[in-house]
């Protein structure tokens, strides 16, 4: 949705959003996001944490295939694509000694891979358009894009 302004040209339309986090001096954090209740991230007990919640990278990683999804639904009801449902599978890695503090090391993901599984009837050329548009427009694809993190998302057609 974008205001046109007189110049023919969108006028922003920004939106806010807030968080609050607390952190009691350990790994784990609870996640407030208001109206949406709260959440845990925390680290695996092997790692240091109490393994009470997915480790905040895991969590970009949700927040990535979560955002592919809404996207993905927005674009495909623009378009009239027809679909049941999206599968994601996504994994990540990345070198800890960036995190270890070795700042020639990227201390964030190297690399992420996610596959999509579309179930639909409609064909693969169809599919095909839907995803470029989506990918276009995800905001967590871009920024993680944008990173320069090896990202590799594969979108796979489905029949129902």
């Amino acid at each position: 949705m974008t205001a046109e302004s007189t110049t023919g040209k969108s006028k922003p339309y920004v939106r806010n959003k807030t968080v609050r986090v607390h952190n009691d001096g350990s790994m784990r954090s609870v996640v407030d996001a208001g109206e949406f209740g709260t959440f845990v991230t925390d680290e695996p007990v092997q790692h240091g944490g109490g393994g009470t919640g997915p480790s905040p990278l895991q969590t970009v990683l949700g927040a990535l295939c979560g955002c592919e999804a809404v996207t993905f639904h927005r674009t495909a009801a623009e378009m009239g694509f027809s679909y049941g449902s999206i599968d994601f599978e996504a994994s990540f890695s990345l070198d800890i000694r960036g995190r270890q503090g070795d700042r020639s090391v990227t201390p964030y993901f190297q690399k992420v891979r996610v596959r999509a599984t579309v179930t639909t009837e409609e064909p693969e050329h169809r599919l095909r358009e839907v995803v470029e548009e989506t990918e276009a427009r995800c905001p967590v694809f871009n920024l993680v894009s944008a990173a320069s993190v090896d990202l590799d998302v594969t979108w796979v057609r489905a029949a129902p």
